[in-house]
């Protein structure tokens, strides 16, 4: 660290201590034409170091000082802009240093100071946990950010090393899915700057296997251009749909949720007029979803992709059961969630939420008087001692509505039940949890949106099963059959809780280590693509803070 110094030495410590005991609630700290972004950390890590300079020696910068634009670069890696982080700012002001053939003023070595530390404490904080606070735009994102733990005195020993970038690749986020991500986001941005990608006219009739058409060259070039140079191998008729290019034009579909049918229709093409600037935003907005995440998920959970309609099932750190899921309709959207999976239910019945009970369930019981009877529905009124069934007939159904229906439905147990055979509780505040459906022949469909909210499983007793009888040893498999066919409504406790989270991505790596999409079905990306786009405000959001503390 830097010696004392008397005279200029004295007037740079005051005018660091000045800049930053500024209340900026009240007056934000300008440097160099743009605001600090870490006001607060950067005046706890000032004053630990007694008000002294990270970035120069009596005077002359020290050599990490010309390393930090570079370092600034690994945001653009990472999906984050590098000019947001005063970049091209204190370039201009690093060559000034150069090139001035006379002393530069306090002020202005200050600037570069303050400019050099708030760009790394603030990228610091942006890798670890995300640039963007998803609740400013994703109402529907309810997942507790972890808050940074380094101590000023960490912080202020990290940032000289190599420019402060050994700090910030220890803050990275640790999920092998998240480097998967940023390995795709170069290559994508390989692709974009190669060459205009010109849309292929999507209009026209179906291409179907042994076909010729004229758009057939353009695709063979799309495919070939995905797969990074890998040519479709072309039949001596260009035009010709042959079988090599069916099987590419399945494997595109495959990694695009499309129907894998081999026929080049306006989904598939829809899908491969996408450019690659596109997936570049696309990317990087996924990217930032797992910024929000904690370091770590845990050796054992429950993920649920709602985006991906699919749910992985991971214990001891491996993947143990893969399905496809349904989830929350547009209008009903699935929340972005994590809870404590406690208990399932065999032989659930099903207590119709209120605003289901309206919306839903009133419009078919006036179409159809049986319907109640049929589907094995009570009608009840009050709680517990007070419960009592009411006879559907003595019910004037046409005079209900939203503001009066003082009713309670209840399904039982049985075949035609919503919540089919078993219902997985992590209770929340959402009332949203994992169950098993009568409506196996939505699970054909590529995009599965059809639920209230709740998530749907493809085979719920091969995850009961699992939990009971693999996970942890609570009942055998011929109980669970036998309490399955007996029809009795059984809760069944997990002598420990299973995490659930319950996230949404558009685009991951699969194990194919091929880079995988999905329709943006909720309309959550453009929000947050915009936000990463606009330049940081400043001074920066009240969550960007450092521990106070000493090191052991």
């Amino acid at each position: 660290m830097p010696v004392a110094w008397s005279g200029a030495g004295e007037t740079f410590r005051e005018e660091l201590r000045q800049r930053l005991e500024r209340p900026h609630e009240i007056d934000a700290v300008p440097v160099a034409g743009s605001m600090l972004m870490a006001h607060g950390p950067l005046r706890s890590v000032y004053e630990a170091n007694g008000w002294e300079p990270l970035w120069f020696e009596r005077l002359e910068p020290v050599d990490q000082l010309r390393q930090v634009p570079a370092t600034l670069e690994l945001a653009a890696s990472h999906g984050l802009e590098p000019d947001h982080y005063h970049r091209e700012a204190l370039t201009v002001a690093l060559q000034g240093l150069r090139s001035s053939s006379t002393p530069n003023s306090v002020p202005a070595l200050v600037d570069v100071e303050l400019m050099a530390t708030d760009a790394l404490l603030a990228l610091a904080h942006h890798l670890a946990h995300g640039r963007i606070d998803p609740e400013s735009i994703d109402p529907e994102w309810f997942i507790e950010r972890e808050q940074p733990t380094l101590t000023s005195s960490v912080m202020r020993h990290a940032l000289g090393g190599k420019g402060g970038r050994e700090l910030l690749e220890t803050l990275l986020p640790s999920h092998p899915a998240y480097h998967r991500l940023v390995e795709q986001l170069a290559l994508k941005r390989e692709l974009a700057d190669n060459g205009e990608w010109l849309a292929v006219d999507a209009a026209l009739p179906l291409i179907r296997p042994g076909d010729s058409d004229e758009r057939i060259p353009a695709i063979r070039r799309h495919l070939a251009r995905l797969e990074r140079g890998e040519a479709v191998p072309a039949d001596s008729k260009p035009q010709y749909f042959d079988d090599a290019l069916e099987q590419a034009v399945r494997a595109f579909q495959q990694r695009h949720g499309l129907a894998v049918d081999g026929i080049i229709g306006p989904q598939t093409l829809n899908a491969l007029n996408v450019p690659p600037t596109a997936r570049v935003e696309q990317l990087r907005a996924n990217l930032e979803r797992w910024r929000w995440l904690p370091q770590s998920l845990g050796e054992e959970y429950v993920l649920v992709n709602i985006a991906g309609f699919g749910m992985q099932v991971v214990s001891n750190g491996e993947e143990v059961m893969r399905q496809r899921v349904i989830v929350g309709q547009p209008y009903r959207r699935t929340p972005v969630f994590t809870g404590r999976m406690s208990y399932l239910v065999l032989n659930p019945s099903w207590e119709v939420p209120p605003r289901l009970a309206v919306r839903d369930q009133l419009p078919r019981i006036r179409a159809n008087p049986d319907y109640l009877a049929d589907m094995g529905f009570a009608v009840l009124q009050g709680w517990g001692a007070e419960e009592r069934r009411i006879d559907p007939a003595d019910v004037d159904w046409n005079s209900l509505s939203p503001r009066n229906f003082p009713y309670r439905l209840r399904q039982a147990p049985g075949p035609d039940n919503a919540l089919g055979r078993v219902k997985f509780m992590f209770p929340n505040r959402h009332n949203v949890y994992l169950h098993d459906t009568p409506a196996r022949e939505l699970f054909g469909q590529h995009e599965r949106a059809f639920s209230s909210g709740c998530i749907r499983l493809e085979d719920a007793d091969e995850l009961a099963r699992w939990l009971l009888t693999q996970r942890s040893d609570l009942m055998s498999k011929e109980r669970i059959e036998s309490t399955w066919n007996h029809g009795r409504e059984t809760t069944v406790r997990l002598d420990r809780h299973m995490p659930v989270y319950l996230l949404y991505w558009t685009a991951w790596v699969g194990d194919d280590n091929q880079v995988h999409f999905r329709r943006d079905i909720y309309q959550r990306d453009q929000r947050l693509i915009e936000a990463l786009n606009t330049p940081p405000p400043g001074p920066e959001s009240p969550d960007i803070t450092l521990t106070r503390g000493y090191d052991a």
